[in-house]
């Protein structure tokens, strides 16, 4: 298979989409207006009121700049074949449609989007085995199903409520602005997700394999594999490391859900 020797290490990978300029609320009060302190108090109210339609406009832009700024692998690829082929019917599943492609990139790695966007890096795929390999799209989809990824783009939108959030000409429609979506991926994608989390997304991705006929032992070894690498610093794993907390714990909770 031909991929790209391109890799992403943690630094790199936020700083590939890094914020090239913003607006910070932090200062003196003194030094800001009475209606500055309203407006950016109206954001964060707004921030947390965007309907689910608002927040796919997001992560529909947030996804479009990291697959403008990755080498996508395409149906003639090896990858983007192998990756179609052990996904096949989860175009859509458990009530979201799915945006499954792989990144010609060698880290560890996978991270997905509330609006369905999964992506999984190929040097991920490299170290797994088709059934791993779905295992790591159920948990990434239960990051979605169980809104995680929702919650994080709330919790950034009202943390960086100075940060420009407009409406289209006409009004009715919202973007974030292009120079500000780095900061949004690396608050929302990048960041490492709690222990709760992780085990929410487990418990969904061992019901995603045994609901779908894959076999569940690979909720196991796929996380086994990852604690040997992490535990040798190789295999670029510094990509999934900084955003999931180390897999030795998960694996031996995964284990005992299998016996």
């Amino acid at each position: 298979m031909n991929r790209s020797n391109k890799t992403i290490s943690r630094r790199d990978f936020a700083a590939m989409t890094a914020l090239l300029g913003g607006v910070s609320l932090a200062g003196p009060v003194s030094a800001q207006s009475f209606g500055d302190i309203l407006g950016s108090a109206k954001k964060v109210a707004e921030a947390a009121s965007y309907s689910d339609a608002e927040m796919k406009v997001f992560f529909d832009q947030m996804s479009d700049d990291m697959d403008s700024k990755n080498p996508v692998a395409g149906p003639d690829d090896p990858y983007g074949q192998r990756l179609a082929a052990l996904s096949q019917g989860l175009e859509s599943y458990d009530g979201l449609d799915l945006d499954i492609k792989a990144y010609l990139v060698q880290d560890v790695n996978a991270f997905a989007m509330a609006n369905g966007t999964i992506r999984v890096f190929a040097g991920l795929m490299d170290q797994f085995t088709d059934d791993e390999v779905r295992y790591v799209i159920g948990h990434e989809i239960g990051h979605v199903q169980r809104e995680h990824t929702k919650k994080r783009m709330q919790g950034a939108l009202q943390r960086d409520a100075a940060m420009s959030v407009a409406g289209t000409a006409s009004g009715d429609v919202k973007r974030i602005a292009s120079s500000e979506l780095g900061k949004f991926f690396g608050d929302v994608i990048t960041a490492q997700h709690s222990q709760k989390h992780e085990r929410q997304a487990d418990d969904y991705a061992f019901d995603f394999m045994q609901d779908n006929g894959y076999d569940a032992q690979a909720c196991v070894t796929a996380l086994e594999k990852l604690e040997a690498m992490s535990g040798g610093g190789g295999g670029g794993l510094a990509a999934w490391t900084s955003t999931h907390p180390r897999p030795k714990d998960r694996a031996k909770r995964m284990r005992k859900k299998l016996d």
